[in-house]
């Protein structure tokens, strides 16, 4: 993730206004919303998100330290944490985490870290994002080569978020990738959104979303740019296959990019099946 998009301020960024045109062209619904509570770990489809000031509700407030330097691990160079699934506790906010094994962990602890540690043959630690230091991690130079070099960026404080806070992506989007290369399977699990919008249509609509309003509800949402993808769309886990052509297809018709880093402008719920006005 280069650093001149982790590290741009953004409560300086604008809050548009809505008096451009509302755009009657496109029927928006809301298809899918996604929590992920620890980061790289598979998540959790759910009805219903709440939008908070700072992104999703209970939205990547967790992940796993590793303890021999610091850096918060991701599937970028950890591919086996998506073969592990985060949920947040009917009870509380903890984190429970289901290994691949089936073995689950609630919250952390020296139980938890052990099990952890055990399963990913390290030293790790479950750690909360809330009130700690902005977090360093790594990711490839070369999306498709895990061989290549391997480059540091700090995430923003406050949650284990790559840039921005929410992710929103279309199915126009997955049908254009499908288009272009159509022996992969463009699940929406590879490109891990908060929000997936149904649009009728094909190839990525929501580039022409930056800076506007995404009205749903009493909620406002603003994209303010294109996500940057990495290697991670092209990671096997539970049911898909590794596929390097995913990356390469983004590459080659996108500029390696996919969906919409967003912000959240006016806190609310939203849920699936939920109108959803551009303005």
């Amino acid at each position: 993730m280069p650093n001149s998009v982790v590290d741009a301020p953004h409560s300086d960024l604008p809050t548009p206004t809505s008096d451009q045109p509302s755009s009657t062209a496109l029927s928006l619904r809301i298809a899918q919303l996604w929590r992920y509570p620890v980061k790289s770990l598979l998540g959790e489809r759910l009805p219903t998100l709440s939008m908070v000031g700072d992104g999703v509700d209970g939205d990547r407030m967790w992940g796993l330290q590793d303890r021999s330097d610091g850096r918060i691990l991701t599937a970028r160079r950890e591919p086996r944490l998506l073969f592990a699934s985060s949920r947040v506790a009917e009870d509380g906010e903890l984190p429970v985490i289901t290994l691949p094994d089936g073995q689950e962990l609630k919250g952390p602890g020296p139980g938890t870290d052990a099990a952890l540690s055990e399963w990913l043959g390290k030293p790790v630690t479950l750690v909360a994002a809330a009130g700690s230091d902005a977090a360093r991690a790594e990711y490839f130079a070369d999306a498709t080569d895990d061989s290549s070099r391997a480059i540091e960026w700090t995430m923003p404080k406050g949650r284990f978020v790559d840039a921005f806070p929410v992710l929103v992506m279309t199915t126009a989007g997955l049908r254009g990738g499908a288009a272009a290369h159509s022996g992969g399977a463009w699940d929406v699990r590879r490109f891990r959104p908060n929000v997936l919008i149904q649009v009728d249509g094909e190839g990525w609509l929501e580039d022409a979303w930056a800076e506007r309003l995404l009205s749903v509800g009493s909620t406002r949402l603003v994209p303010r740019r294109r996500c940057i993808r990495c290697t991670m769309v092209n990671r096997a886990q539970p049911g898909l296959e590794r596929d390097v052509n995913i990356y390469k297809t983004l590459h080659r018709t996108h500029g390696g990019e996919a969906g919409m880093w967003t912000q959240v402008v006016q806190p609310g719920v939203i849920s699936e099946g939920d109108s959803v006005q551009l303005m």
